[in-house]
């Protein structure tokens, strides 16, 4: 009866799935397969790519990075609660990097689910709440394919985020209809008086500073945001921990990168008489204090498609609408020239020594150096940001990813997500993971999946011992002797082989520039170990300081 049913509908939810996967253009699929995926995963259909990550984590943070890096959602299968609990970290990641995934798990029968049988989840919709846009679990069978559909669109209206469907394992056999994809909502755009009013204030303003996020990079509006910035002769900040690229590291009117530290912001803003952030949260801190921007002398502006973070602004004016239409709006309003000074020249850091031991900053100049066109770096190394920032810098729009969470074991796996979209799109330029030796043992698995598909991933590991953050917290917080800092005997070579990846270790500035140009040109993925200095960095610094 089943089966004339399914003929009568014109197939199963599975037929209907996969040919929902083709039309929405989500052909590669990411996944670590349990019992209650078989159903899905049985007779693989050869217009589907099936990536294989060893652990839950790794598999969502690969599909992450290939939906950043692609500009398209990209579909993840998980394994039932468990496996939705191994990956709920980088899922997390994936909701404050704007990443629009559409996250699917398998779920025990449904006629199993009243005795709490092994394997089922619980209220399997509630799991990774709040950090997914749209969770559910169909009441039918046959709503599964139009739940996909619809997490798909969820997914990619702005902001763009991850979303979640649960599937019970007897459902893909049973008769569902096909769903018809349909295109995602089209970008907010702002209100025409309220951009007007923005218009005025900006021509009104003597001193402007721009403070831009990664929506900028994120909606393509990144030239929008420099002809803006331009107009106005207008200072542009990166806004603190951005996951994108923000403004072209190298242009006149780049500022420097805000730190994520309440006084250290008001410092770097106190000269301006209006500031406008484009993009970005009014602020992301990671240290309490007291920000006297927010006292309310100084006019502050937002535009931002994402109105939770407009309404949580604790000072100025929000307009709520997407950069890519409001930025090309906003400039016409502005008058053709403005008389401004030009701002101070950015300070610029002296080129580190080569020393012994190696210090990261040298480390970073050189790799600088030798990173070849077309270039992505994918960067999870927070104890050197600040000298990442200084001796590292971005110039094209699409270079730079990290993640907005603040959470490990995220750069490694969306390096390979990255390296899987741009060589899918015909992009045989260099992948380059930037990350530390504790970041890395967090996901380390996937090196494998690097190896599987011979992707041109470097993977460069600035090897300090230790987690080099928590030492640098610990001095400011003035505490000693804190267990678990310190990560003695990794031979990350043996591991990286291991996996199937080639790997070197360089322990003296002579042998650097020899084993960079190596990892930069491998065939294949590989890893190049570098052994530098375990001093304490410091992690916030007062505006205009380097990282030495």
């Amino acid at each position: 009866m089943e089966k004339e049913s399914a003929a009568r509908h014109g197939g199963t939810v599975r037929d209907a799935v996969v040919e929902l996967l083709r039309g929405l253009g989500m052909t590669t699929v990411f996944g670590n397969p349990g019992s209650t995926e078989i159903p899905f995963l049985g007779e693989w259909p050869n217009s589907l790519r099936y990536v294989l990550g060893l652990q839950e984590a790794s598999v969502v943070a690969m599909a992450d990075g290939y939906a950043r890096a692609s500009g398209r959602a990209a579909f993840c299968n998980l394994h039932s609660a468990a496996g939705v609990g191994h990956a709920l970290g980088n899922v997390f990641t994936a909701h404050r990097n704007n990443a629009p995934l559409v996250i699917t798990a398998g779920q025990q029968a449904r006629e199993l689910l009243p005795l709490q049988p092994f394997l089922g989840a619980t209220d399997a919709a509630q799991f990774p709440k709040p950090y997914v846009k749209w969770s559910a679990e169909p009441a039918r069978a046959a709503d599964v394919p139009a739940a996909v559909a619809q997490a798909w669109r969820i997914a990619m209206q702005r902001p763009r985020g991850p979303t979640f469907v649960s599937v019970p394992v007897d459902d893909w056999a049973r008769p569902a209809a096909p769903v018809v994809p349909r295109a995602a909502l089209s970008d907010p755009a702002p209100d025409p008086a309220a951009l007007a009013e923005l218009a005025a204030a900006l021509a009104a303003a003597h001193r402007p500073a721009l403070v831009i996020g990664p929506e900028a990079d994120e909606e393509g509006a990144g030239p929008a945001a420099v002809a803006l910035a331009e107009r106005l002769n207008a200072p542009a900040w990166a806004s603190p921990f951005a996951s994108r690229l923000c403004f072209p590291e190298d242009h006149r009117l780049f500022a420097g990168h805000l730190a994520a530290a309440p006084e250290a912001v008001a410092a770097a803003l106190a000269d301006h008489d209006l500031v406008l952030v484009l993009g970005a949260p009014v602020f992301t801190f990671h240290v309490a204090g007291h920000c006297a921007l927010f006292d309310g002398a100084t006019p502050l502006w937002h535009l931002t498609t994402d109105a939770e973070a407009a309404a949580r602004a604790p000072v100025g004016r929000g307009v709520l609408g997407s950069l890519r239409l409001g930025l090309p709006a906003l400039l016409p309003l502005l008058p053709e020239t403005h008389g401004r000074a030009d701002p101070p020249p950015r300070p610029r850091p002296s080129a580190p020594a080569a020393v012994d031991p190696l210090p990261a900053a040298f480390v970073l100049s050189r790799l600088a150096a030798r990173l070849p066109p077309g270039a992505v770096v994918v960067e999870e190394a927070p104890s050197h940001r600040p000298a990442m920032h200084a001796h590292l810098p971005f110039r094209e729009w699409g270079s730079f990813f990290t993640m907005a969470s603040g959470g490990l074991g995220y750069a490694l796996p969306a390096a390979v997500g990255a390296a899987l979209a741009r060589t899918e799109a015909g992009n045989a330029a260099r992948v380059v993971c930037l990350i530390g030796d504790g970041s890395l043992m967090y996901s380390v698995q996937a090196l494998w999946t690097a190896a599987q598909h011979r992707l041109p991933l470097s993977v460069v590991v600035l090897n300090n011992r230790g987690y080099g953050a928590m030492r640098a917290f610990s001095r400011v917080m003035g505490t000693h002797s804190v267990p678990g800092i310190e990560l003695p005997g990794l031979d990350f070579t043996a591991i990286a082989r291991g996996h199937g990846c080639a790997a070197e270790r360089v322990e003296r500035p002579g042998a650097l520039d020899e084993a960079l140009a190596w990892v930069l040109a491998s065939d294949g993925p590989a890893l190049l170990d570098v052994a530098v200095d375990a001093a304490v960095p410091r992690l916030y610094r007062e505006a205009g300081e380097d990282a030495r």
